[in-house]
C-alpha cells in the first residue's frame, strides 16, 4: 500500500467513508420503513380478527373520501388479505436489503479498520 501516492490513498479512503455512511443511511431508512411496514400489517391483523369475530352477515363500510360504501364481506375479507399479502412480501424484501446493507458497511468499516491498522506508524 505505501507503493500508491498519498493522493491516490486519500481518493480510496475518502469512498471508503462516503460508502460506509451512504449504506449506514440507507440501514436505518430501510428499518424505519421496515418497522411503518410491521406496524401497518398488526392494524390490518386486528382488523381482520374484529371482522371475523363479528358473526352473521352484517353490512361493512369502507370509507372513500368522505363517504363510506357499503362492501359485501367477502370483498372486504379479500382485499384485506391482499394487503397483508403485500405487507408481508414488502417486510420480507426490506429486510433482505437491510442485510444486504449491514454486510456493505461491515466490509466498508473493515476495510477502514485495515487501512489504519497496516498503516505506517509516523
Amino acid at each position: 500500500m505505501s507503493t500508491l501516492p498519498d493522493d491516490t490513498l486519500r481518493k480510496i479512503l475518502v469512498q471508503i467513508q462516503q460508502t460506509a455512511v451512504q449504506s449506514q443511511r440507507a440501514l436505518n431508512i430501510s428499518r424505519q420503513q421496515s418497522a411503518s411496514k410491521d406496524r401497518e400489517r398488526r392494524i390490518l391483523q386486528l382488523t381482520i380478527d374484529e371482522i371475523q369475530s363479528i358473526e352473521g352477515d352484517v353490512n361493512l363500510y369502507k370509507g372513500v373520501g368522505k363517504m363510506f360504501m357499503m362492501v359485501p364481506r367477502k370483498t372486504m375479507d379479500q382485499e384485506f388479505k391482499t394487503q397483508e399479502k403485500e405487507l408481508t412480501d414488502d417486510i420480507n424484501s426490506l429486510n433482505k436489503k437491510a442485510k444486504y446493507l449491514e454486510k456493505q458497511f461491515n466490509d466498508a468499516q473493515s476495510q477502514l479498520r485495515d487501512i489504519f491498522h497496516h498503516s505506517p506508524k509516523q
